[in-house]
């Protein structure tokens, strides 16, 4: 009778800590809007703050240098058109790196330093509409052909990554190298490096 007792007394233990994990693992969601510009880190990856920060610290040192008044002599005053090229990811972590570039040429464009020339697909998509205008629309609206500005330059980049990692804790070194690049002589005139590091732990939940 008294091992029956402890063999029940076990069962409604076990039974208890059973609906605990079920409860703790069926909390709500809660939802809160924050600022855009607020830095929330989470995970510890690449994020949105990362990119924004990022592109706007390299594209105000590329600002600074002297091949924007290099060119300009050269050039009648004129602004150096740029065109920003493709970003590799080459890191350890998914990176969405159309949204790095879209940073990049959004503080291009609010720098009011250079003309900013539309990318491969954007360009193809415009020819295809002027196409489009040279048969439809009427003449005084339809645009004309070779009017299209060439870039003077290209911007490029890669993102590489090195992750240590030991008992929960791991450090995330990230480095952004961009390069300018003279469209008619292939000429560097520009390089360009952001390192950031994060340090994240992961803390064990204790039921």
């Amino acid at each position: 009778m008294m091992r029956i007792k402890k063999i029940n007394q076990l069962t409604a233990g076990m039974a208890v800590l059973a609906m605990i994990m079920i409860l703790a693992g069926c909390g709500s969601t809660s939802v809160k809007r924050v600022d855009v510009d607020k830095t929330v880190d989470l995970s510890g990856r690449w994020n949105d703050t990362d990119s924004r920060l990022v592109s706007e610290e390299m594209i105000k040192d590329v600002m600074e240098r002297h091949w924007i008044g290099t060119h300009r002599q050269e050039n009648k005053g004129k602004n150096p058109s740029v065109i920003v090229g493709t970003v590799r990811n080459r890191s350890d972590e998914h990176i969405n790196t159309q949204t790095f570039v879209k940073d990049l040429e959004r503080s291009l464009i609010n720098s009011g330093e250079v003309d900013l020339v539309a990318d491969s697909g954007q360009r193809e998509e415009v020819r295809t509409e002027r196409l489009d205008q040279a048969s439809h629309a009427s003449e005084e609206t339809a645009k004309e052909e070779g009017r299209e500005i060439g870039a003077d330059f290209m911007l490029q980049g890669v993102i590489n990554t090195i992750t240590d990692r030991v008992d929960g804790k791991q450090v995330k070194y990230y480095q952004v190298n961009l390069e300018l690049i003279n469209m008619e002589n292939h000429k560097k005139v520009w390089l360009g490096e952001k390192k950031i590091k994060k340090v994240v732990e992961q803390k064990k939940n204790w039921l």
